[in-house]
């Protein structure tokens, strides 16, 4: 037996490629980091599961976060739990204004796509047990080119950690393009941490960034403005027929490939969809990672005013 530590489980690709998880791996002990608020349906499923452990978290709170690793390392060194041997940093949040606040005065798109899944990590890393992959989700977007988002998002636009960490980061903070934004910057940001964990994790620990492409009708735009949401939940949907989109369940079953290994991908590595390619050019700066983990760490520490 051994344990995989998951968020983003309850809807879209995430949900689907719980169930493969499941299905394909009698072995396995899930453990599910979701608020007790997300869909009845989604946790009735996973809590009728007897291989699935659900601890509540908001992961736009640090508090949260902090409590839920310490509750998950509680458990796996009282033995309650099987060795860890992943993470599955699945969650995201795009919001149509760059204005969103968490409780620690956090803007909320990179408190989750980001710092969560940074501070997950530093609870969990000493419990991993080779061989041990982790696995964030990222996206497309972060390359800010019309072949990776169809025009649909804005290109990243990098700045000091400690400016993108906060609500206004971009000009017209309140309107969509901002919001766009403040996402494509969190996935550039997400490839910068897989590419700084990657040095510093042990051997037979790996970490690889996961695209699923673009996937309609997932829940993820589900704070899109009226019109936008009909387009990716009416019409995108059509596209699926083409090679260049899959459906929720695809991209879930993709995803699962990537968290077992099935879909082989070196630590430090960007998969797009079931294959590894270089992720953007401008994903590859060490200053800037570097940056991004220093300050991390200052928020973890309780070095940062928040």
């Amino acid at each position: 037996m051994h344990t995989l530590v998951m968020t983003g489980a309850t809807r879209g690709i995430g949900r689907f490629a719980a169930a493969a998880l499941l299905h394909d791996d009698p072995q396995l002990r899930l453990v599910v980091l979701a608020r007790e608020s997300t869909s009845a349906e989604a946790m009735r499923e996973l809590r009728a599961h007897d291989r699935v452990t659900v601890v509540n978290t908001e992961l736009a709170s640090i508090d949260s976060v902090e409590s839920a690793g310490r509750t998950v390392s509680a458990l796996l060194d009282a033995g309650e739990l099987p060795p860890l041997r992943g993470f599955v940093g699945n969650a995201g949040v795009q919001f149509t204004d760059a204005l969103h606040t968490t409780p620690d005065g956090l803007e909320t798109t990179f408190a989750v796509n980001v710092l969560a899944n940074h501070l997950l990590l530093r609870a969990l890393e000493s419990r991993l047990v080779s061989p041990a992959r982790i696995v964030l989700t990222n996206s497309g977007t972060h390359f800010g080119d019309l072949r990776h988002t169809y025009g649909l998002t804005p290109a990243p636009r990098w700045a000091d950690p400690s400016v993108l960490a906060r609500p206004g980061a971009f000009p017209s903070p309140a309107t969509v393009a901002a919001g766009y934004t403040a996402y494509a910057t969190s996935r550039l940001a997400a490839v910068y941490l897989v590419h700084e964990w990657s040095r510093r994790l042990p051997d037979g620990v790996d970490i690889v960034a996961h695209s699923p492409g673009l996937v309609p009708a997932t829940g993820h735009g589900r704070h899109a403005k009226p019109f936008a949401r009909f387009l990716n939940d009416r019409v995108v949907p059509l596209l699926t027929v083409t090679p260049a989109i899959d459906n929720a369940a695809t991209a879930g079953r993709r995803l699962a490939a990537t968290v077992t290994g099935r879909t082989p991908a070196p630590s430090g590595s960007y998969v797009d969809r079931s294959r590894v390619t270089p992720s953007s050019n401008e994903s590859y700066d060490v200053e800037r990672e570097r940056a991004l983990w220093d300050y991390l760490e200052a928020v973890r520490l309780h070095e940062v005013n928040l």
